[in-house]
């Protein structure tokens, strides 16, 4: 039989502070899509067992499939999700990559793999393919063959590793 009690969490979620009551069985993709106001959309449930990755989120820095996470665990903590990537109505370098490079098929994996990808640059900013393989080997997507993925995020990396540099080359 489930309880009835509520726990207030409160986390900082791509910078801003949110603040729910949940049951302690709510799961953070439950509250991160369905109970925090217009919802962050980018984080899917789709086997709900942690297994395709399409739930990612970063959990203060690190890799979490919030489908199994309990959101209380959550108090305190800093989430970011895909709904964070971007600045203003700029597409962050991944972004543009998944779609330059076709790895945005039906999208459902998308945001998971994305996260994943952002994880491993701040980690790695120069992954080599066998790099890139074994981080995205949690997410699970039917649609691209995981090539397309691959060559986006060597090329997101290239651009990243190259940004500082254009934005230097241009100071007097």
């Amino acid at each position: 039989m489930k309880s009835t009690t509520q726990l207030v969490v409160s986390m900082t979620i791509n910078g801003t502070m949110h603040t729910a009551s949940v049951d302690p069985w709510t799961t953070l993709v439950e509250l991160l899509r369905y109970r925090l106001g217009q919802g962050f959309k980018s984080v899917k449930q789709w086997c709900g067992e942690g297994e395709c990755g399409s739930c990612t989120v970063l959990l203060d820095g690190k890799l979490v499939n919030s489908c199994l996470y309990p959101a209380a665990r959550a108090d305190g903590k800093s989430i970011r999700t895909v709904e964070g990537m971007t600045s203003g109505s700029e597409l962050h370098p991944l972004q543009e990559a998944f779609i330059e490079f076709g790895a945005v098929q039906c999208g459902f994996c998308t945001c998971g793999m994305l996260m994943t990808a952002q994880s491993l640059l701040e980690a790695n900013p120069d992954p080599t393919v066998e790099d890139i393989r074994r981080a995205i080997s949690g997410n699970l997507c039917r649609c691209t063959g995981y090539k397309q993925v691959e060559a986006a995020i060597q090329s997101a990396a290239m651009a990243l590793r190259e940004a500082p540099l254009r934005r230097t080359a241009h100071l007097p």
